[in-house]
């Protein structure tokens, strides 16, 4: 129905159009009470015929296929045979004032008057080609602009399907190791991340979420991970800003976070972690720094949350955030900009 409705649209555009186009060219005829020229009508009328027959056939067929000098000798040629119809059939000539010699003062009358005619149905040639050009322009440019954003969010899904096992694996890891220490914490590590878990199922299949479900994910997981180390006195998470009436990705800070907690644990088992959240009224600046363990491991795996956030941000914010990521071999430090 609305394809439908589109379609009556574009048709009245295009009668409003023509009527007055013949309203302009007629006007001054019917208000002086002047004769109106025998071919006027004609030519009226072969204009429209020559705009769409040019605009649905010869642009599509020629044009658009790029074959051009065909398409330009058929349009000339069309115009030539029309022109030398018109002129042997209609022969309409103001008479000429008294005085004047026809064959003196008018002689070059009638090639000047072949040379505004062939120009005029020339026109209608020139209008529609650029106008269905451009319409073709249009159109492919919508659909490569829709192709773009299947992309974007087809990627966009897959590195949330991939960061998620990724964030449960290191997370049953943490309790596992509460467990096998035989902590009181384990139970309260479950709770927490039934609550994580919670938002991952419920949240983070979201274009956006509220800024403070995200900020509480968070705070969740810095929890967990407090539960999980022998020595978290130097685990630090402050944040500070208003948050309300914003929203923002979900899990879009997580693995900066989640990537500090992972080598920030030195040789004795104490961690060095701190995160701050500024919010302000259109940025949100994250910075995380974390000492970096004498014994960094790298495997195959290291690196996923990391390599995702990053392509995220790239899909997401292409031209509105600012990633600088510091590594001096003793601090690894994160500063995120980002503009809401």
């Amino acid at each position: 129905m609305t394809l439908e409705r589109k379609h009556i649209q574009v048709f009245l555009i295009h009668f409003s159009i023509w009527a007055l186009f013949y309203g302009f060219f007629l006007y001054p005829f019917f208000l002086q009470l002047r004769q109106v020229p025998p071919d006027l009508p004609v030519r009226l009328l072969l204009t429209i015929i020559l705009f769409y027959s040019n605009y649905f056939l010869l642009v599509p067929k020629f044009l658009l296929k790029k074959n051009t000098w065909t398409y330009i000798l058929i349009c000339v040629a069309i115009i030539i045979i029309i022109g030398v119809v018109i002129n042997m059939n209609f022969s309409f000539e103001p008479k000429p004032p008294p005085g004047f010699n026809r064959n003196e003062d008018f002689r070059d009358g009638g090639w000047t008057r072949q040379v505004f005619m062939m120009l005029n149905l020339s026109t209608p040639f020139f209008i529609s080609a650029l106008l269905r050009v451009y319409v073709e322009w249009r159109k492919n440019e919508d659909l490569r602009k829709k192709v773009e954003n299947e992309k974007v969010s087809s990627e966009l899904q897959f590195l949330k399907t991939q960061l998620n096992p990724h964030f449960l694996f290191n997370s049953l890891n943490a309790i596992y190791s509460l467990s096998v220490k035989g902590s009181s914490n384990t139970s309260e590590a479950i709770i927490s991340l039934s609550e994580l878990m919670r938002y991952m199922l419920y949240e983070a299949d979201k274009d956006k979420v509220k800024l403070g479900k995200e900020l509480e994910y968070i705070k969740n997981y810095v929890q967990l991970q407090r539960l999980r180390l022998s020595d978290s006195a130097n685990v630090k998470l402050k944040i500070s800003g208003e948050e309300r009436g914003k929203e923002v990705p979900p899990l879009l800070f997580i693995s900066f976070i989640e990537n500090a907690f992972k080598y920030g644990t030195d040789y004795k088992g104490r961690t060095y972690v701190n995160i701050g959240l500024l919010i302000s009224e259109k940025n949100i600046y994250l910075r995380v720094e974390n000492k970096i363990g004498a014994h960094r491991k790298q495997t195959k795996n290291s690196g996923v949350g990391l390599e995702n956030i990053k392509n995220r941000l790239r899909l997401l914010y292409p031209d509105s955030h600012k990633l600088q990521i510091t590594d001096n071999g003793e601090t690894y430090v994160v500063d995120l900009n980002l503009n809401l």
